[in-house]
């Protein structure tokens, strides 16, 4: 197990003090700097059966993004902008300038907002099931696990007295994964701002399809033939707006990447990106 480690980081928006937040982070290896971003409901240990992968190749990084795991969870509106300036922050205090940037799904759409704002900072682009695609059918999706976002205790002794009923019924398994996700949300304030704010298709105002054409990095587009949760359409939009991107589909794989396929991701990562300081134009 890899401990995680802190630095301090100035989060100076949205009328927070001036004073400085933690951002929790794993670090593994030698070698060029890999940079990796979680998912939604996720936090940097997600990375770590890929970083023992990497290890004798990259630099990697695992970073908590900003309302999640061990980084600072301020009580703020959250947004891709925001965790942005908090990404910013953190690999200006670990010098990681230049890094290439691997991110999963809601860690995708971080990671290429990241790259559009601070291009010279990016060697290269790894979006395996990256999120940021406007899809207006995610609106309402997910409105019948709202109860679960309401802070009564209420809600806690439903899902108990449902428990003897879920075991007849056979629905144990549904009802664990409701309870970690009712768990999750209560402790991390990133996952419950964007599921409250994001409740309409116009509030999808910084989605990034729209501006994604104007990447210039070597860009590796990964997604799984099985992914339930982003379609695969997100992932060829990726592929086909970002010149030279290249798309590779994992078969059998669910969108559990990072968690599942870190066989897969690593082989895919050392066949793309080389070893060494200098970027490699990836072509189709």
């Amino acid at each position: 197990m890899i401990e995680k480690a802190i630095v301090r980081v100035n989060l100076d928006f949205d009328g927070l003090q001036k004073d400085l937040h933690p951002a929790a982070y794993l670090e593994l290896g030698k070698g060029p700097k890999l940079l990796m971003l979680h998912g939604f409901m996720g936090d940097a240990t997600c990375w770590q059966p890929l970083m023992t992968r990497l290890r004798a190749h990259y630099h990697c990084v695992s970073l908590d993004l900003m309302g999640f795991g061990e980084s600072a969870k301020p009580k703020i509106r959250y947004d891709v902008a925001k965790e942005v300036s908090f990404v910013r922050q953190v690999v200006e205090k670990l010098a990681l300038d230049p890094c290439y940037i691997l991110g999963h799904s809601f860690g995708g759409w971080v990671a290429s907002a990241y790259a559009l704002q601070y291009p010279s900072a990016v060697q290269g682009l790894i979006l395996a099931a990256a999120a940021g695609i406007r899809d207006d059918s995610f609106c309402g999706r997910y409105d019948h696990l709202r109860p679960l976002l309401w802070t009564t205790p209420l809600v806690d002794w439903l899902l108990a007295i449902l428990k003897p009923i879920a075991a007849i019924a056979g629905q144990q398994a549904t009802l664990s994964q409701l309870h970690w996700f009712r768990r999750e949300l209560m402790v991390q304030p990133a996952p419950r701002s964007f599921l409250l704010d994001r409740l309409r298709p116009e509030d999808a105002v910084d989605t990034v399809e729209k501006e994604i054409h104007r990447l210039r990095v070597p860009t590796l587009v990964i997604t799984g033939d099985r992914d339930e949760t982003i379609p695969l359409w997100h992932s060829q939009t990726y592929a086909r707006e970002i010149p030279g991107a290249q798309l590779v589909t994992i078969p059998e794989a669910d969108h559990a990447l990072p968690q599942h396929y870190a066989d897969e991701l690593a082989a895919l990562i050392l066949k793309h990106i080389p070893d060494d300081l200098h970027a490699q134009t990836i072509v189709r």
